[in-house]
């Protein structure tokens, strides 16, 4: 049956990649390059799309690089919740490799985690950030892909993150942060970050926990660069000034105007009130 046929032929394919995996594992001496079980020699791509949900997830946590970077995507096109485990441990498998290049199988499962989104997948790259299963560029790939879904993560692998040499990472590990006094004052640091995007994440941050020092950078930022983000963050400090601001942006900016006006109707005052009633956009604050 075809069922059976591709179960076999992914079992035997699983046994010949661990096999090389071991030998080039035990095979490497201290002065040679990192090897990827990556590196090996593609094998021909199966048809995913003829494969029945439960082959698939049989499948996928042992296959080698072709087929895995074809099978990950199709578990995340399907929003398969029942390969989130899968997908887990094919980046396991590959756990202590990567710190300078992406390993397409720990990146396509990442990927698909990210699109199969919900609370399970967020927790599963909860797990892969911090227990270091991902490091390198498919780190930076998972907190970027944990911070979209609202993962949790612990104090201590946030400060981690806070800390950083990628400033990509120290950007999107803003979005972790929790009002400690430890991470009050690592987000006061990276507002004089030299990378003008982990500046504003920092700034955002500490806007979403109502610091009002971070108020004239917010506004700069609203004014300068405006953003969903921005305009969020902006909400539990806002001043007469930001909402002004914000009216702006419901007013002239398309793209940004369902924020701003989001925005406008959660800030208790006056003047937003009177922003939304000249738009025409009636307010929950009544």
């Amino acid at each position: 049956m075809m069922e059976a046929h591709w179960v076999s032929r992914l079992g035997d394919f699983a046994y010949s990649v661990l096999e090389m995996r071991q030998l080039d594992l035990f095979s490497q001496t201290s002065g040679s390059a990192e090897r990827c079980p990556s590196d090996e020699v593609a094998q021909p791509v199966i048809a995913v799309e003829a494969i029945e949900d439960d082959d698939l997830l049989a499948g996928l946590p042992h296959s080698g690089i072709s087929d895995s970077v074809a099978l990950a995507p199709e578990a995340g096109r399907r929003r398969l919740t029942a390969a989130i485990p899968a997908l887990e441990a094919l980046c396991r498998r590959f756990s202590g490799f990567g710190a300078d290049r992406i390993v397409p199988e720990q990146a396509a499962a990442i990927d698909a985690l990210a699109e199969i989104a919900g609370s399970g997948a967020a927790q599963a790259l909860a797990r892969l950030i911090g227990r270091r299963t991902v490091q390198g560029p498919c780190l930076r790939r998972a907190v970027g892909a944990a911070a979209r879904l609202g993962a949790k993560l612990p104090a201590g692998t946030v400060m981690e993150l806070l800390r950083h040499d990628d400033p990509t990472i120290r950007a999107d590990a803003c979005r972790f942060a929790q009002p400690s006094p430890e991470m009050v004052a690592q987000l006061r640091e990276l507002l004089d970050d030299v990378q003008r995007p982990v500046r504003m994440a920092a700034a955002g941050a500490l806007g979403l926990m109502g610091r009002n020092e971070v108020r004239p950078l917010l506004t700069r930022y609203l004014r300068e660069a405006p953003s969903a983000q921005i305009i969020d963050a902006i909400v539990p400090v806002a001043d007469e000034e930001c909402i002004v601001l914000l009216g702006r942006v419901a007013r002239t900016m398309p793209d940004l105007s369902a924020a701003a006006l989001d925005a406008l109707d959660a800030i208790d005052h006056p003047r937003a009130l009177r922003i939304l009633t000249e738009i025409g956009v009636p307010s929950s604050n009544g």
